[in-house]
């Protein structure tokens, strides 16, 4: 069953004119390690950070909160899975919100898909419950 959709789109000049004002004080509020690393080894560093950006937009609308009720950026993080897909691994307060959604005798799972073309990233999440088969 579906709990949550959300979807994004920023502008990948606007992050990196972001990224060139206020440098890595801005990747350290926003990005967990995982994603500095993964965006930095980039050759299009600021579409890979938009992506991310993007992303942490769309589940925290998809979570129902946005950027409040204690959610923050750095409770949204992008990583790959060993096939190369992107999901989300949420911590703290956003872990918190997305275990209240589910229904008891369910998990949580969180599909995502990322794009850019610039100037333009784009990122959709969806949040769905699954039955445990346990």
């Amino acid at each position: 069953m579906i709990l949550g959709i959300g979807n994004d789109m920023v502008d990948i000049r606007r992050i990196e004119k972001t990224l060139n004002r206020f440098g890595q004080r801005f990747v350290d509020r926003v990005f967990t390690e995982i994603e500095q690393k993964k965006s930095d080894r980039r050759a299009a560093r600021a579409a890979s950070y938009a992506k991310r950006f993007a992303a942490k937009e769309a589940c925290s609308k998809a979570l129902g909160t946005g950027f409040r009720k204690g959610t923050y950026w750095r409770d949204l993080g992008v990583v790959n899975e060993p096939s190369g897909r992107p999901t989300l691994v949420l911590t703290g307060p956003a872990l918190g919100h997305l275990r209240a959604m589910v229904p008891d005798n369910h998990s949580p799972l969180i599909h995502l898909t990322i794009t850019d073309d610039f100037p333009w990233a784009q990122a959709f999440v969806i949040i769905s419950a699954h039955p445990d088969l346990s």
